[in-house]
C-alpha cells in the first residue's frame, strides 16, 4: 500500500494570541515537530497545507514535503485540501501542526492495522487521537465536509474504523495555549524532536 502523510497548518491560532506554528520549541518553530512526525510515517509524500506567510521549513530527502497554500481558517477546508492532493495513494496519515509530540512509530503501527478498515486511529485511555489514517475509501467523505468540521463525526458514525492502543497520552496533545508548549520545552519527544 502506498500512503500519503497530510500535516494540517492552515489555522489562525485564536487561542494562542500569536502565531503558534511559527512559535520557537526547543531552537525551532512548533510546526517543524509535527512535519517531522509526518516524515517518519510510512509514506511516499508529505503534503503541508499551510496558510500564506508560514515558514514551513526546507525538508530535504524522502519522503519530499510539498506546501499546499490555502487562506482559509474552516478545518474542513484544510482536510479537503489535502485529501484532494492525496488522490492516487491508498490511504492518508493526518497530523495536525500543533501536535509536535506525536509518537513517531504510531504511524508504522496504525498502517500495519488498517486493512479493509475505513480509518485506523490510536487511542488513549479510551480516548482516540492523532495521526489518523484514512483508507482512500473515505476521500469521498471528507470532501463533504463543511466550517470547521473534522473527519471525528464522520468516524464515529462508521463500524470500519479500528484502533490502536497507544500507551503514550501524546496523541491527545495539542498546543492551544503559551503554556501548552511551556509545558512541552526540554522535554524529550520523539525521534529527537
Amino acid at each position: 500500500m502506498t500512503f500519503a502523510a497530510v500535516v494540517l497548518a492552515a489555522g489562525h491560532a485564536t487561542r494562542f494570541g500569536s502565531d503558534k506554528l511559527s512559535a520557537p520549541l526547543d531552537g525551532e518553530p512548533l510546526l517543524f515537530h509535527a512535519i517531522r512526525a509526518a516524515r517518519a510515517a510510512p509514506v511516499s509524500r508529505v503534503i503541508v497545507v499551510a496558510r500564506p506567510g508560514l515558514d514551513v521549513g526546507t525538508w530535504p530527502d524522502a519522503p519530499p514535503v510539498e506546501v499546499l497554500r490555502l487562506d482559509s481558517p474552516a478545518l474542513a477546508e484544510s482536510l479537503k485540501t489535502g485529501m484532494a492532493a492525496a488522490g492516487g495513494a491508498d490511504g492518508a496519515f493526518v497530523f495536525l501542526g500543533d501536535m509536535p509530540a506525536v509518537p513517531h512509530g504510531e504511524a508504522a503501527r496504525l498502517a500495519r492495522l488498517l486493512g479493509t478498515a475505513y480509518a485506523a486511529l490510536p487511542r488513549h485511555s479510551g480516548r482516540p487521537g492523532h495521526p489518523v489514517l484514512l483508507s482512500a475509501r473515505a476521500f469521498a467523505d471528507i470532501a463533504t465536509l463543511t466550517g470547521d468540521e473534522g473527519a471525528g463525526r464522520l468516524l464515529r458514525t462508521r463500524g470500519d474504523v479500528v484502533f490502536d492502543d497507544c500507551p503514550d497520552p501524546a496523541i491527545h496533545f495539542d498546543v492551544d495555549r503559551p503554556e501548552d508548549l511551556a509545558r512541552l520545552a526540554g522535554r524529550k519527544r520523539p525521534g529527537g524532536s
